[in-house]
């Protein structure tokens, strides 16, 4: 019997796992290239596979056999991603090693510390929104140039690199892209961010990236190659979820106009960014796990030596957790064990930054522009072509009468 295929080729991603989630809470299904995984579809099978232990799941893609036997086609389009040697493929001590470097830029007290930057790239960004008048299309002009504009200051990356950076991540997520664009795309962006150290330990400045080349030479807590590969995570992983979730917040406003309302009157855009990460979340998929011996999740078998990936979008519409209003958006839902930025030991190192980010941008944008509507209908909105992350490509907008 063969596999379903993920996504099918005449629905969206998110259509597909929610069908396949009626199958079981853990499916195993065929991605392009006759690759075979398991995706954990439901809430339980989620929490279940994020917390499991270096025990049973491993992130080094050296314990999926597959990827090593000749079973994997050489020209398997996600083979880039997969292979990366970056923080999320890192285990055990090197992981934690790796997260304790990074997690100092991450902390509470420092990323409150951004905010009145943050308020200023937004509010430069809204003024460029009002003066391109009616049609501009909010995902160039705030929803990716605001996550692009905070990382990269955040590391140091010069404004005008920052285009090319954001096309390489766009390029390199997508599973349209083929092969070896993918893997010419990864050797640039692998090749920019080595000489982006080599700049920064000749000329180091106040930003991350200076930092962890300065633990490198000092402190020998990080080789080269490590430090590239945090960058690659952080530059990479580090807006794109973030575009996205913004792109979803606004789509999602838009199409609920009493949540928008009650978010604007009562001034609750945190709880916008955490119900949009269980409605429609950035990340469609993570990047997979290996079983490190015979597991059961959620009832469901998956053999030693297999990839397990966690989608975050059909667990987040699960009916067994969210009840029969699990498909309707409500900021006032309760979400205590909510899984939005992850849970476990890899809990998002940046959910603090994205949180912040996040409601400072709607806040400021439905403050500035209480009135704009879409200019597209939401059936048509246009969506990435990505396995791992998903959000709107455009959302032009009509600006209305009322402006600030």
């Amino acid at each position: 019997m063969s596999l379903p295929a993920f996504p099918a080729f005449d629905e969206s991603p998110l259509d597909t796992c929610i069908r396949l989630r009626e199958i079981a809470p853990v499916v195993e299904v065929e991605f392009p290239g006759g690759v075979p995984a398991y995706l954990a579809l439901t809430h339980r099978a989620a929490r279940e596979i994020l917390a499991g232990d270096n025990r049973t799941f491993a992130r080094d893609p050296g314990h999926w056999p597959a990827l090593h036997d000749g079973s994997i086609p050489e020209d398997w389009p996600l083979r880039a991603i997969v292979q990366g040697d970056h923080l999320s493929t890192k285990d055990g001590d090197d992981h934690r090693r790796l997260r304790g470097l990074v997690g100092r830029a991450f902390t509470p007290g420092r990323v409150q510390g951004m905010e009145p930057r943050i308020q200023e790239l937004i509010d430069g960004l809204l003024d460029d929104v009002v003066a391109a008048g009616d049609g501009v299309d909010l995902v160039p002009a705030f929803t990716e140039a605001l996550p692009m504009a905070v990382i990269c200051e955040l590391f140091g990356v010069p404004e005008p690199e920052r285009a090319r950076l954001r096309k390489w991540t766009a390029a390199l997520l997508a599973h349209t892209t083929p092969p070896d664009e993918a893997f010419e795309t990864q050797r640039a962006l692998m090749t920019y961010l080595y000489q982006l150290a080599e700049r920064k330990r000749v000329d180091p400045g106040d930003d991350l990236t200076s930092d962890l080349v300065q633990a490198r030479d000092r402190d020998d807590r990080l080789t080269t190659d490590e430090l590239v590969a945090v960058l690659w995570l952080m530059l990479v992983a580090g807006h794109e979820t973030t575009v996205h979730l913004l792109g979803h917040a606004i789509a999602a406003l838009s199409a609920h106009p009493g949540q928008l309302a009650l978010a604007m009157d009562e001034d609750r855009w945190g709880d916008v960014v955490e119900e949009t990460l269980r409605y429609r979340h950035s990340v469609m998929m993570t990047s997979f796990r290996f079983t490190l011996t015979d597991v059961t999740i959620a009832g469901v078998a998956i053999p030693k030596g297999n990839a397990v990936g966690v989608v975050y979008q059909a667990s987040g519409l699960d009916p067994e957790r969210y009840g029969e209003s699990a498909d309707k958006f409500d900021i006032t839902r309760e979400q205590s064990d909510g899984i939005g930025f992850g849970h476990g030991p890899r809990y998002c190192i940046g959910a603090p930054l994205a949180r912040l980010e996040s409601r400072l941008a709607l806040a400021s944008l439905y403050r500035r522009l209480p009135g704009f509507t879409l200019a597209i209908d939401p059936d048509d909105i246009p969506y990435s072509p990505s396995f791992f992350t998903r959000g709107p490509l455009s959302l032009p907008i009509t600006l209305g009468a009322d402006r600030r």
